[in-house]
């Protein structure tokens, strides 16, 4: 792991997450046509470990945009005009979604549950008992703006014994790569995540795997787009085949990370992601301060929001800068009272402490 550079701050926020000088690198290469034979052997190669990485036998994909578009992509090809969405609002991404639904014209209803805390499964299950029926629950995995983490696998097998027709879609953008994500074992329909976060790569790309009852239901959808149709776009980017340019040298980079994710493997990984949240957590007890999620159980993997109880965040973001690295000053009504820090993608220990002994 990479000790602080001379040359730019090293990047602890919540995203976009540093990037390693042999990603850099890549990303540097000379362009090739999107069309030649052997960058459609990339796509498909970046396809197949997709799978491997979201963990599912179903075809994995990607598309040249933020994952704000695939939220979009969710609820045009999955909710029907007439039908309804259901969100499960913890934080200002998973508010979003909600936003976005209404936007496109459907009904929604959210459950909503205060800023640092988790939605229980057994409340989920009662909402879905009640009516009204709902088409697709949306379910932020990690809530990026809080640094809860949502007991996704209960929440999935709530809704699959409750309201089976119904499709879970989740957000899984600070988790992917980062925090334990089974796509299949889970029960989940869509799902997706930019390659700014655990990825440890630019913003850029969004990747994101669908269900076969999910691609049924995109297939039957009237209006659902073009670029973000899932029904056409799944299967011609297996096939390597883009439905319109992607971002060239981030297809070269995403390939090769994939690759150094798979030999780190994927448990490894996850086991990195928990034991620097736990030193995070750690020393902000020890230094008089506080997770700003009660629950450990909800306590993100990928990004700490620590309430600093009074204490000077702006002094503390300085002298983080002053020792060459970046963190974050909390999100939104917590600027300045809880701030975050982002020990996703390709950090380490080592790297994370030289930042807390700086602080």
């Amino acid at each position: 792991m990479l000790a602080p550079m001379a040359d730019h701050p090293v990047l602890f926020i919540p995203g976009p997450t540093e990037v390693e000088p042999e990603l850099r690198a890549l990303l540097a290469t000379p362009l090739v046509g999107h069309r030649q034979e052997a960058f459609v052997a990339v796509v498909q190669d970046v396809c197949s470990r997709l799978r491997e990485l979201f963990l599912t036998a179903q075809p994995t994909a990607f598309e040249t945009c933020a994952a704000t578009a695939l939220m979009e992509a969710g609820i045009r090809n999955l909710v029907p005009r007439s039908g309804r969405s259901l969100h499960l609002v913890c934080g200002a991404f998973s508010e979003r979604w909600q936003q976005i639904a209404a936007s496109c014209g459907r009904a929604t209803d959210a459950m909503v549950v205060p800023l640092g805390h988790a939605h229980a499964p057994e409340q989920l299950r009662a909402r879905l008992q009640q009516g009204p029926a709902v088409d697709a629950v949306c379910i932020t995995h990690n809530e990026t703006a809080t640094g809860v983490i949502e007991p996704l696998q209960a929440l999935a097998s709530a809704v699959r014994a409750t309201a089976p027709d119904t499709l879970v879609l989740a957000d899984v953008v600070t988790s992917l790569g980062g925090a334990e994500l089974r796509f299949d074992d889970w029960g989940l329909d869509f799902a997706f995540a930019g390659t700014q976060k655990c990825l440890a790569l630019p913003p850029g790309i969004t990747v994101y795997a669908t269900s076969e009852r999910a691609r049924q239901r995109a297939a039957a959808m009237p209006e659902r787009g073009f670029l973000l149709d899932l029904d056409r776009a799944v299967p011609e980017t297996v096939a390597g085949k883009t439905l319109a340019t992607p971002c060239v040298p981030l297809v070269l980079a995403l390939q090769r990370q994939l690759q150094r994710v798979a030999a780190e493997g994927l448990p490894q990984r996850w086991a990195r992601h928990l034991a620097m949240r736990d030193a995070t957590l750690r020393w902000a007890t020890q230094h008089g301060m506080a997770p700003f999620v009660a629950d450990a159980a909800a306590h993100s993997p990928t990004v700490s929001c620590i309430d600093a109880r009074g204490g000077d965040v702006p002094a503390l973001a300085k002298r983080a800068s002053a020792a060459g690295f970046l963190i974050d000053r909390g999100y939104g009504p917590l600027r300045d009272r809880a701030f975050r820090i982002g020990h996703m993608g390709d950090h380490g220990l080592p790297r994370l402490q030289q930042l807390l002994q700086a602080l």
